[in-house]
């Protein structure tokens, strides 16, 4: 062997063993955790500490669990873990074209334009407060139709609250019987998935159709407003494609957490009827019955609004987030993270943490009261996430959440079927989403 020869072949072997190292610390560094598979039956992070790896087959995840570790990542280190993971349940229908699911430069710019535009419509002519009131009053129309009698309320209400969607997206009210199409976990989840394209693409069809970029109306017509102002830019984000499935991602993702939060605070108010009793009380004192509840009522109602936030910490109806993934290499709580690195947050761990709150496992609205009777925030209060990736729809959701309540238990006392003791609300089976068991209640005018 010559001497170029030689040298190569040691140069070979030397990177060869440099690139092993690395790659050994590397995976050293990164947080401890199971071998696959990653499966036993005590909770992990008491065995390796809040922040852990799991092997989910060829796939390293690291685990956040913990108000504080939680907090750290989401908020402190939020442009380090603000890259989106994957979501291979969402992948075949948005194609990295939703505001949830896409990445870098794309998800700022369709971030920042949506949380304009939802700005804009709350602020409008026509506000969310406006909208929702509309709503409302359809609703109690439905509900006092079944006055008296044993009503499952989940079909109503998810109909009611797809409407106020609806209308924010496509500034349209539907009938409540035009309505089952909507997504839900009694119906398959892709034939429905591609029942919604079709609709939103019809009524894009329709919004093209009497355009007026001078008068945006809805999400649509705020989006279809931009693609006219960047039509020349070859790069833009803003395309009918994007329309769609950004679209279809806020449709679909909202009318779930409002209607499953909704129903275990009729659960709630169910099992604990003092609970109902004070919240009616306070209902009585500040708005009284000449008027319907308003968004202003609610900074004078702590005990309502206490009981709203209970119900979203306890209900948990996410109990982790969508995985993040790691814009660049980060040193977090010691351990090296390298780019491209899938995290997850379990918020579970933040809501149930009994440092944080006095009796994590019951239904406590004392949790957001302070000494004074007023209502305390909680920075552990974390149902719509964290950071720039918190929920867009966090406040079109606290408005629904009172408004609704508020409304309903004005005119109505909400009474089970059986013992309140009895109601059961744990959820049904496992899952990404806490479903609620199915019940039955009456409405008894007040």
């Amino acid at each position: 062997m010559d001497l170029l020869s030689t040298a190569i072949l040691i140069l070979a072997l030397a990177l060869s063993c440099l690139f092993l190292t690395l790659g050994s610390r590397r995976k050293e560094r990164l947080p401890p955790g199971p071998r696959p598979p990653s499966i036993h039956g005590k909770p992990l992070s008491k065995e390796y500490g809040p922040v852990y790896t799991l092997h989910l087959g060829s796939r390293q995840v690291v685990v956040v669990s913990g108000y504080q570790a939680v907090k750290e990542a989401l908020v402190d280190h939020d442009k380090d873990f603000s890259g989106q993971g994957d979501v291979p349940l969402f992948s075949k229908f948005n194609k990295g074209n939703t505001i949830a699911f896409s990445n870098d430069n794309k998800w700022k710019v369709l971030r920042k334009f949506a949380e304009q535009t939802l700005h804009n419509i709350r602020m409008g002519k026509q506000s969310f407060e406006k909208r929702i009131l509309e709503e409302v009053s359809f609703l109690m129309v439905e509900l006092r139709k079944n006055e008296g009698q044993l009503l499952d309320p989940t079909l109503v209400l998810r109909r009611s609250l797809c409407n106020i969607i609806c209308s924010v997206l496509f500034g349209s009210h539907f009938d409540y019987e035009l309505l089952d199409w909507l997504p839900g976990p009694h119906q398959r989840l892709f034939h429905n998935l591609k029942c919604l394209k079709h609709l939103i693409t019809l009524s894009i069809c329709e919004h093209q159709a009497s355009f007026d970029p001078n008068s945006p109306w809805d999400f649509i017509d705020y989006f279809l407003a931009k693609m006219t102002q960047e039509h020349e830019d070859l790069m833009t984000h803003f395309n009918l494609e994007t329309l769609e499935t950004t679209t279809h991602n806020l449709l679909f993702s909202s009318l779930e957490p409002l209607s499953i939060t909704l129903l275990y605070a009729f659960l709630t108010l169910l099992k604990y009827p003092k609970v109902q009793t004070h919240v009616q009380e306070e209902i009585d004192h500040v708005v009284g019955r000449a008027r319907l509840p308003a968004l202003e009522d609610h900074g004078a109602m702590p005990y309502t609004n206490a009981m709203i936030h209970e119900v979203q910490r306890f209900a948990d109806i996410m109990p982790m987030s969508y995985p993040h993934r790691i814009s660049r290499d980060t040193v977090f709580r010691g351990f090296l993270l390298p780019k491209g690195t899938d995290v997850i947050t379990l918020l579970s761990t933040v809501h149930q943490d009994p440092s944080l709150f006095m009796t994590p496992q019951e239904i406590n609205p004392e949790h957001f009261l302070d000494a004074n009777r007023c209502f305390k925030k909680s920075p552990a209060f974390m149902p719509f996430s964290a950071g720039s990736r918190m929920c867009l729809g966090q406040s079109l959701a606290s408005m629904v959440f009172f408004l609704y309540l508020t409304t309903i238990l004005q005119s109505f006392s909400l009474q089970p079927l059986g013992a309140p003791e009895d109601i059961n609300l744990t959820p049904v089976g496992p899952g990404p989403n806490k479903i609620p068991r199915p019940f039955q209640m009456r409405l008894c005018k007040r």
